[in-house]
């Protein structure tokens, strides 16, 4: 019985890996159906015994997080979360999925890695590959036409998984978005502002913002030659320059794109161009640019972005740099990315098994023309965001704390109410009660009756900060006792003040740093 098993297994593998790969093939639809059904008939084989037997693992492209990870989450969405209110926004929620129209169409190269569901109830659906395009949906369904939001959701691609190049099917986006017709640059900076603000915050190390404009760029290709229609294939290889070398990318647009070898040339020495206005001020002065009005307007509005980036104090990290093209069909203006540089850069590669350089830790840009798509009269919102990389902001903390060796707290439990004698069940509820009231975060154990060396021990494991004491003599005087777990320091305090005086305690802790 148990060999018929083990070959039935084997059958089972051999069809799911060959369903696996007609659907990577993109075989005819019916064919996939009905090797599928053949898979699903050899499953029915294993039989009641087969059925209880499961594959204890996360799908592809997924994870579980521990109390731990999900400490240092916590953590940093909260720094992210306090940086988009101090700048004013306003959160909303859309549905993790949406109708396949509205997604398709607006990822350009990407789109094949949408999701897409099984038909239920008669629509068509897929998961949100992002947050900008269901927004820009919201904001045309809705008729708002200004609105400056953040929204941090799980989302989701059809991608081949690599989780230790960062690359995962489910993960979390943190988006802010400015849209509203405003004076130009204005809204563009402020999102720059908030990239350097929160990755300060976080103090992952040395990062910078490079910026350019798709009007440059659409200018750049018309002064070297490119066609209409080849734009944004070319653009897209552009865009692979962060990961690979130029004559990697060249290859691509030559050989693959079928660019004239002389326009890809040209392309070359223009992305070589980086730096800060004394850089846009030299392009402008060229003549193949001047002549193209796209090039000239973008390279006017990177000017005016970067003086108010200069006037908000963080010039010293943002950088023009031409090579940037970032890939996505719905951008029109000012486009940024911000990467980690130096040591920290070096630290990240190491810890993901990717090179140097790679991978944003935020980006975005403007795309002026996505919310008309989905008006029926084509009324437009001009609209600007940035999308911070989350988890790979995750994955840096994750390291730091790796590396620190520090106890790292999963819970925020301010007092521990602990019985001197048995029989004091009914005392500590009575104390656990008053203090949840009180809104300060209070445990005790679930046993009726305790050993105090235990519960000290566990205080100290756990990072809490303050103990609170009850015994017969506490009772009869009308006072508890309070110990503060990092000094050792004891004493009793009135049953009527109890609460005032672990608060003023608490507050000393966090005053000096101690706390937890």
């Amino acid at each position: 019985m148990a060999d018929n098993d083990k070959k039935l297994q084997e059958k089972i593998k051999s069809q799911g890996e060959l369903v696996r790969k007609l659907k990577a093939d993109g075989a005819d639809k019916a064919k996939v159906t009905e090797e599928v059904n053949k898979l699903l008939e050899l499953k029915k084989q294993l039989g009641d015994e087969g059925s209880k037997k499961f594959v204890l693992k996360t799908p592809k492209g997924t994870r579980d997080f521990a109390p731990g990870q999900m400490a240092i989450r916590e953590g940093v969405f909260s720094k992210i979360i306090a940086c988009f209110k101090r700048h004013g926004a306003e959160t909303i929620d859309t549905p993790v999925f949406e109708l396949k129209e509205t997604l398709t169409g607006k990822y350009g190269e990407d789109s094949k890695l949408i999701y897409d569901l099984a038909d239920q109830g008669g629509e068509l659906l897929a998961l949100r590959y992002d947050l900008t395009v269901p927004f820009a949906r919201y904001l045309a369904m809705n008729k708002v036409s200004n609105i400056k939001r953040y929204h941090i959701a799980k989302v989701y691609r059809r991608d081949n998984p690599a989780m230790n190049r960062g690359r995962y099917r489910e993960f979390y986006q943190c988006d802010f978005d400015i849209a509203g017709q405003y004076d130009l640059m204005l809204p563009d900076a402020e999102c720059i502002k908030i990239v350097t603000e929160i990755l300060s915050s976080l103090e992952i190390g040395d990062f910078v913002v490079k910026v350019n404009h798709r009007k440059l760029l659409d200018g750049m290709f018309a002064a070297c030659g490119v066609p209409d229609d080849k734009f944004r294939p070319i653009c897209s290889s552009v865009d692979k320059l962060d990961k690979t070398f130029w004559n990697d990318v060249r290859c691509e647009m030559v050989d693959e794109k079928g660019l004239d070898p002389k326009a890809a040339d040209m392309i070359g020495e223009y992305v070589g161009f980086k730096g800060g206005i004394g850089q846009v001020n030299e392009l402008l002065t060229d003549e193949n640019l001047k002549a193209q009005k796209n090039a000239l307007e973008g390279l006017e509005e990177l000017k005016l972005l970067l003086t108010y980036c200069e006037l908000y104090g963080v010039a010293d990290k943002v950088c023009f740099d031409m090579s940037l093209a970032r890939g996505l069909d719905y951008y029109t203006g000012v486009i940024y990315e911000a990467v980690l540089t130096g040591s920290t850069a070096q630290a990240v590669a190491q810890n993901t098994d990717e090179p140097v350089g790679v991978g944003s830790v935020a980006g975005g840009g403007r795309y002026d023309g996505l919310v008309g798509m989905f008006d029926s009269k084509g009324k437009k919102v001009p609209c600007v965001g940035v999308s911070i990389g989350i988890e790979r902001l995750f994955s840096i903390m994750e390291a730091k704390a790796a590396a620190a060796e520090k106890k790292l707290r999963t819970t925020e439990t301010e007092v521990y109410v602990i019985a001197a004698q048995k029989g004091m069940v009914e005392e500590r509820l009575k104390l656990v009660s008053a203090l949840w009231e009180a809104d300060i975060k209070t445990e005790q154990s679930y046993k009726k009756n305790t050993k105090m060396l235990n519960e000290f021990q566990y205080c100290e494991q756990n990072g809490i900060p303050l103990a609170l004491i009850i015994g017969q003599s506490e009772i009869e005087n009308g006072v508890v006792k309070l110990k503060v777990m990092g000094s050792r320091e004891e004493r009793e305090v009135p049953r009527a003040s109890m609460v005032e005086e672990i608060r003023t305690s608490l507050a000393a802790l966090r005053s000096n740093g101690s706390e937890g």
